[in-house]
C-alpha cells in the first residue's frame, strides 16, 4: 500500500486574498460605470417629461423655484418669460438649493448660475446649467 501524505491544504496567503478582493472590487466598479449601452441619454438622469411642475404665479419675477423631485429649476428672468434648467450643478453634480438676486446657487462649492440663461456667474463650475424644455399653457408650467 502506498502511503498518502496527510498534510492539510495550505490557506491562501494574505497577499492572495487582498489581491482577489481588490480585483473583485475593481470589476464591480467598472461594471457600475458602464451599462453596456452606448446611448447618450440615461433615463435615471433625465427628468420625467409631461410632468406638471406648477403655476406661473409660483415663479417670482427675477427669481425662480426649484422642483427637487423633477430635477429642474424654473426661472422667470423678466415678466412672462419662463426658463428651465437642470438643478444638477455642472461642477460636481450637487443639487442647487437657492435662488436669490437673479442667481441660482449650489451649496457644495458655492457655484452661481444666471436665472436668465443658466450661465456660470461664479465658479468653480465652468459649464452652464443645461437648459430643460418646458411649456407654459395658461398659468400651468409643464416639463416638455
Amino acid at each position: 500500500m502506498a502511503s498518502e501524505s496527510i498534510h492539510p491544504a495550505s490557506a491562501p496567503s494574505r497577499r492572495v486574498v487582498v489581491a482577489a478582493v481588490g480585483a473583485a472590487g475593481l470589476a464591480l466598479t467598472l461594471n457600475a460605470c458602464g451599462s453596456g449601452d452606448d446611448s447618450s441619454s440615461s433615463s435615471s438622469d433625465a427628468p420625467a417629461t409631461g410632468t406638471v411642475l406648477g403655476k406661473t404665479g409660483d415663479i417670482p419675477e427675477g427669481g425662480g423655484k426649484i422642483f427637487k423631485d423633477s430635477g429642474v429649476v424654473v426661472t422667470q428672468p423678466t415678466a412672462g418669460e419662463f426658463k428651465a434648467f437642470s438643478s444638477k450643478c455642472t461642477h460636481q453634480g450637487c443639487a442647487v438649493t437657492g435662488i436669490t438676486n437673479g442667481v441660482i446657487t449650489c451649496p457644495c462649492h458655492k457655484s452661481e448660475f444666471s436665472v436668465a440663461d443658466g450661465s456660470v456667474k461664479k465658479g468653480p463650475a465652468t459649464q452652464p446649467l443645461p437648459e430643460e424644455k418646458i411649456t407654459v399653457s395658461g398659468d400651468s408650467i409643464t416639463l416638455a
